[in-house]
């Protein structure tokens, strides 16, 4: 038996801004955007991706020695020195 640890990297990707080329264009994205105004979470303003970065298959004792406990949604710092790696919490 072992632990899988999947290390994510969170990236927010910015709007594309398109200027509409016809008076019926700038309407429909005045309309949009009041829309994203009063309805924030029906229509997000950015998109946030989980891009998977490291994953880690670990026997229980390689887990108990980095000696940290990883817990769900939680930021770690990584330390990359020489053939070892550290994790700590991150503030």
């Amino acid at each position: 038996m072992g632990k899988r640890i999947e290390l994510l990297e969170d990236r927010v990707i910015p709007r594309l801004v398109i200027k509409p080329q016809t008076e019926e264009a700038r309407m429909a994205q005045d309309i949009m955007q009041a829309i994203q105004q009063q309805l924030p979470m029906m229509v997000p303003q950015q998109a946030q991706f989980a891009f998977p970065k490291v994953i880690l298959f670990l026997t229980e004792q390689e887990y108990e020695r980095l000696g940290i406990d990883f817990d769900v949604n939680q930021v770690y710092e990584l330390e990359l020195s020489g053939q070892a790696i550290r994790f700590r919490k991150a503030p």
